[in-house]
């Protein structure tokens, strides 16, 4: 009997980027824990951001039915990619199985992993320092992109995530960093929307910067860009985003 050919394709480049740009662009995701009381697998839905190292951020209650499964057993699976139009299976998703590790209050990265998190999911200020809620960070262990029919990859944890030795200077710096360009361009925003093709919408902002890329947002719709090669410091990711809104076509 023949081997059965492998639906994995090879993975390269351009499979990576589109994975890491279908995590780092999600505002929400569907997340799979198992249920301490009956070990069946559970799925909820929550709402997404990522750390400085583009590691996926979520912020939960601890009544959660998912939250309550974490405490217990720190594997878990989530499933990012939005639909679009006809057949929702033909549209690329990213399936990541993570280990959770909690971020508590008085934790060295909390306040950058709060005000990360705030700036793509605004109304969560309404909750978001009720003590019974926390944020998790969820590193990747490995994930499966479906890039749409035929097109199926595996990758390792480490292909989702930025690795740099610059990425704690860059988000020490980073708030600061875009206020400058802001002040200095008051339309950089809207700039990068338009040469990038976003949805149209009232208001676009930059809502974080990393040395991998930078995020867009406006309303319900977020954008990421990755740049070619990583960034070395938070003036030269505004040196490349200047240059992307600014530059002639």
């Amino acid at each position: 009997m023949k081997d059965q050919p492998s639906p994995l394709r090879e993975t390269d480049d351009d499979a990576r980027k589109l994975a890491r740009v279908l995590l780092r662009s999600a505002r929400h995701a569907a997340i799979a824990v198992l249920d301490p009381e009956t070990g069946f697998p559970f799925a909820s839905r929550v709402l997404v951001a990522t750390d400085i190292d583009g590691t996926p951020v979520i912020l939960v209650s601890k009544l959660s039915a998912h939250t309550r499964a974490l405490a217990r057993d720190p594997r878990a699976s989530l499933l990012a990619g939005e639909p679009g139009k006809g057949d929702p299976l033909a549209h690329p998703r990213l399936t990541t199985q993570c280990l959770a590790e909690p971020v508590e209050r008085g934790n060295a990265f909390y306040e950058r992993i709060r005000t990360r998190f705030l700036a793509r999911h605004t109304k969560a200020q309404l909750y978001i320092d009720f003590p019974d809620f926390l944020f998790f960070r969820l590193k990747p262990e490995q994930a499966s992109l479906n890039g749409g029919f035929g097109r199926a990859y595996q990758l390792d944890g480490h292909d989702l995530i930025i690795q740099s030795a610059a990425n704690e200077e860059i988000a020490a710096g980073a708030a600061e960093a875009v206020r400058d360009l802001v002040e200095r361009h008051p339309d950089v925003a809207e700039m990068l929307a338009t040469r990038l093709n976003a949805p149209k919408s009232a208001s676009w902002r930059i809502c974080g910067i990393d040395s991998s890329g930078f995020d867009l947002i406006s309303g319900d719709f977020l954008l990421r860009y990755e740049f070619e090669t990583l960034a070395g410091d938070a003036d030269h990711i505004c040196s490349n985003i200047s240059k992307i809104a600014y530059s002639i076509p």
